[in-house]
């Protein structure tokens, strides 16, 4: 069946937008737009598709299942674009595609620099962009095309649809805090000595999350007097490092502080709290030859790490 001709590449471009930052006004301001003209194109793609792709959700907006599924297909043919015009731009000059990959906190610290040593010793002449977020934040970014590859935690089944996932390590939770901290010289048992302590959380989007609130529960804590959510590791470890907070982050995060002796990790059996860690992609892409080079990079990084439990 044909592409209708009334769909342009505006209707697509707008649309994938709208669906990342799920809000007309945030849409128009990255887009450089009015929010009517937005509203418009958008309104233009649906009377072409016949189907609504967003409907009201709360204060915001959201996908319908219809357009749940033209994302998927939308995604990967402005992906598909990008990749045509970066081959056309690279006969031109010369050089090789540009690389966006997509890595957790942990992954940063501890896989991907030594992948980039060997990768960049290739020589290929690729541009690398390397982000670094919430797992379902940068899923969102893989399927949109903004990023090629995403090196992270499993995601639940109904957020792989239409990705392929490679294995390479597992990776458990763990209660981090300074070396010397009063917790780790008190008696009883450690969960009753939590709430006297600040106690940084991963945030409510965060992958880990659920796996730490079933935990905690699991062991009798129902509430943290002091907490606070956060995401970034340079705020995390140099928080933990001057007070008595407990940090409750992925092992690889604090593995080169723990070795170092500045942190330490509390007596706790973690074993329930491990998932996979591994290479996530769109189904429907191959990957060009410097990314498929710098693939086998981290898996050879993510094989010779000493990751507990891996």
């Amino acid at each position: 069946m044909p592409i209708d001709p009334r769909i342009k590449f505006r209707h697509l471009h707008t649309f994938l937008e709208v669906a990342r930052q799920k809000s007309v006004i945030r849409a128009a301001e990255n887009l450089h737009v009015s929010q009517p003209a937005v509203t418009k194109t958008v309104r233009e793609l649906e009377e072409v598709l016949g189907i609504d792709l967003f409907e009201r959700d709360g204060r915001g907006i959201r996908l319908t299942r219809y357009g749940e599924v033209f994302l998927r297909h939308a995604g990967a043919t402005v992906t598909a674009l990008r990749q045509a015009v970066d081959s056309v731009s690279r006969e031109v000059a010369n050089a090789a595609p540009p690389l966006r990959i997509g890595a957790l906190p942990t992954v940063s610290a501890r896989i991907m620099p030594s992948a980039m040593q060997t990768f960049l010793r290739e020589e290929t002449g690729s541009l690398i962009k390397i982000v670094t977020g919430d797992n379902a934040v940068l899923l969102e970014q893989l399927r949109l095309g903004d990023l090629d590859l995403v090196v992270g935690r499993l995601a639940a089944p109904e957020k792989m649809v239409g990705f392929s996932f490679e294995h390479l390590y597992s990776e458990r939770v763990v209660f981090a805090v300074r070396a010397g901290h009063p917790i780790l010289g008190r008696p009883g048992p450690i969960f009753e000595h939590l709430a006297h302590f600040p106690v940084l959380m991963p945030t409510r989007t965060s992958i880990i999350r659920p796996v730490v609130e079933q935990y905690l529960i699991a062991n009798g804590v129902a509430s943290l007097p002091v907490q606070i959510e956060t995401v970034s590791d340079s705020f995390g470890r140099a928080f933990v490092r001057g007070t008595d907070a407990v940090w409750v982050i992925s092992e690889g995060v604090v593995a080169g502080d723990i070795q170092e002796g500045a942190l330490a990790t509390l007596p706790l059996d973690m074993s329930g709290t491990s998932g996979p860690v591994g290479l996530t992609m769109r189904a429907d892409v191959l990957p060009s030859l410097p990314l498929t080079l710098l693939m086998q990079a981290i898996r050879n990084a993510a094989q010779a790490s000493t990751i507990p439990g891996r």
